[in-house]
């Protein structure tokens, strides 16, 4: 069944009656306008089920809307207001939510695959089960954020802002996070295989049992950060900052770690084994005894391994 509105297009429902009451979608965007202000006639917009494709909702104030299982594919949300709207099992696919604010929503096994969401709002929420490949969410902010088992296989979260995000066993492989910024984010048993995260921002972060390999974190920062169990294996880290950085255990083999800074940082058991540290800053022979190297480990004077204590070899070479 099909209703005409004045927002355009054709909105589907299996029972208007309960979503709907009659009423057409604009004069339920009106309604709920009075029901956020405390005035006039008013009743909170329940668009729940309903299928709503193509449709302009532009700037317009959906905030604590009941959106649960609706669809919204190619919809345009650009600016729109949806700060706690509960959307869980809503599609957003390929939609426009640019400049969005979805702050405290709840998007548990919600999509937003090649949704365009630049500038967006995520804050404080709820993103379970949540897929957003190939999303376009670069300069989002994901502050606070409740991040689990999410997909951002491919997205694009260039400059994105996690900070103090709680993230678990979620896929960000192949993602973009070049300089983005996960400062005292806590993430653990998450996927970042083949990411760019150029100059990305990790302060503080508490990495735990995550997949680096083969990514791209050349000038990242994660200093003052806890790295346990992680695997950076044949991952470009050069010119990192690992200053006052917990590392034990972490799995480095076949990385590059050029001109990487050192200082303070904790290498107990840290797998060094074929990495490349030439040029490598402020390493101590301490720390090199620690870990783990051999004869394929370029050490910072340039020359191959083993690390041998008294050798010099942790001084860059001039």
């Amino acid at each position: 069944m099909s209703h005409p509105d004045t927002l355009g297009g054709q909105v589907s429902f299996e029972e208007p009656g309960r979503a709907l009451h009659g009423r057409s979608v604009e004069d339920i965007l009106r309604g709920h306008a009075g029901w956020l202000d405390g005035t006039g006639v008013s009743w909170r917009a329940d668009l729940s089920g309903l299928t709503l494709n193509d449709w302009n909702f532009q700037d317009r104030r959906l905030s604590k809307a009941l959106l649960l299982n609706s669809t919204f594919l190619d919809a345009n949300l650009a600016g729109c207001e949806l700060i706690e709207a509960q959307a869980t099992g809503a599609d957003f696919e390929r939609a426009q939510l640019s400049a969005a604010d979805l702050t405290g929503a709840e998007l548990t096994r919600a999509r937003f695959d090649s949704a365009w969401m630049t500038g967006a709002i995520l804050s404080e929420a709820r993103l379970h089960e949540t897929s957003f490949k190939s999303v376009h969410l670069a300069q989002g902010r994901l502050l606070d954020a409740s991040i689990q088992e999410a997909n951002f296989h491919g997205a694009d979260l260039r400059g994105a802002a996690f900070h103090q995000a709680h993230v678990f066993g979620s896929d960000f492989s192949e993602a973009d996070l070049d300089r983005a910024i996960l400062i005292g984010a806590r993430i653990q048993s998450c996927r970042f295989y083949g990411v760019s995260a150029k100059g990305a921002n990790f302060t503080t972060a508490k990495l735990t049992g995550c997949n680096f390999s083969s990514a791209e974190f050349t000038g990242a920062n994660f200093a003052r950060a806890v790295l346990s169990g992680g695997n950076f294996y044949k991952t470009d880290l050069a010119d990192t900052d690992f200053r006052d950085t917990k590392m034990r255990g972490v799995d480095f083999s076949r990385a590059c770690l050029a001109r990487a800074r050192f200082g303070g940082s904790d290498l107990f058991s840290a797998d060094l084994r074929g990495a490349d540290l030439s040029q490598a800053r402020e390493l101590t022979g301490e720390q090199l005894s620690q870990a783990l190297t051999d004869r394929d480990t370029i050490l910072p004077n340039g020359r191959h391994g083993p690390y041998l204590r008294f050798s010099g070899a942790k001084r860059p070479h001039r």
